[in-house]
């Protein structure tokens, strides 16, 4: 597992994978499975954005098998009728790439069900997803689901009282949250899918530090995250370096279900793909298999062998 490299990637021709996001690491992630054979969904918000990264794809890839489908995971209807259409387009799945995401906007948002929007983002809109494409992926060969932390989940807490964060807001705690929550998702899908023989592997990643335009995008380039970001970018690994604990997760023989991968370097900020180190609070049953709970009333969602047949 030494300085492993997306090189290693074994063939997938014959695979499918759906990637949420359509640049940054989403981008890596579809660019490097593509270049490995697989056929490759893009989903994202943005048609423009997503037909932008197919061309790119299709530029460094001639003859990839990639294809994008509008999904917005700040929606729950966006993420049902998604879903409901990749349902009925394919029969399988073979991995499920749970990517997108948005951080630390300055005043509190909210999507279009009334959560939180990170919140609703990060987590529960990659949880009602994974819900809605479980009839699949239980079809799938050797399904895998990645879910993406962020080393900012050591700071997180499930704030059950305030999971909204309407009380108080406070941008980092709520993000924090968000992603320790993905964390907790993942080790929760592995340990059901044991329990029920649901037949998936379940991973968690995380990309260190790296050159995304997540700080760009929710905080805006003239906040003190945007600046930090552009001035000090070579702080920041690049995205390609940044996916490879997820393209690991995703596709290496030797990954282990159930585990949690980041880069290997700098205290995991950087590096290559290696074994992460797991927040005490994440390794907590109960929490989780409460938030599990929590997570398919807020979603209206059934994740579950049953649900999925």
């Amino acid at each position: 597992m030494a300085k492993w490299t997306a090189l290693e990637i074994p063939p997938l021709t014959g695979r499918s994978a759906v990637i949420t996001g359509t640049g940054g690491l989403g981008f890596e992630d579809a660019l490097a499975l593509a270049r490995a054979g697989a056929e490759i969904i893009v989903a994202g918000r943005n048609p423009k954005k997503g037909n932008q990264a197919l061309a790119r794809i299709r530029a460094e890839i001639p003859g990839a098998n990639v294809a994008f489908e509008q999904l917005d995971l700040a929606s729950l209807n966006s993420v049902e009728d998604f879903g409901a259409r990749l349902r009925r387009q394919r029969g399988s799945l073979d991995i499920l790439i749970n990517n997108a995401g948005i951080m630390v906007p300055p005043e509190r948002q909210q999507t279009e069900d009334g959560f939180e929007l990170q919140f609703g983002t990060n987590y529960l809109g990659h949880f009602a997803l994974t819900a809605h494409l479980m009839p699949l992926l239980v079809k799938g060969s050797d399904p895998r689901v990645v879910s993406l932390s962020s080393i900012a989940a050591r700071q997180g807490k499930i704030d059950f009282a305030d999971l909204q964060s309407q009380a108080a807001y406070i941008p980092m705690q709520a993000y924090s949250q968000s992603k320790l929550a993905c964390l907790m998702f993942a080790f929760e899908l592995q340990r059901r899918s044991e329990a029920g023989g649901w037949g998936i592997s379940s991973f968690a990643a995380h990309p260190g530090i790296s050159r995304t335009d997540l700080l760009h995008n929710a905080p805006g380039r003239m906040s003190v995250s945007g600046i930090t970001r552009s001035a000090l970018w070579f702080l920041f690994q690049p995205a390609a370096q940044g996916a490879l604990p997820t393209l690991f997760a995703a596709t290496a023989r030797e990954a282990k279900p159930g585990a949690y991968y980041g880069p290997n370097g700098l205290n995991e900020t950087r590096g290559h793909p290696a074994p992460a180190k797991i927040p005490p609070q994440a390794a907590d049953r109960a929490v989780a298999a409460r938030l599990w709970e929590v997570s398919e009333g807020l979603s209206a969602t059934r994740l579950a062998r049953e649900f999925a047949q």
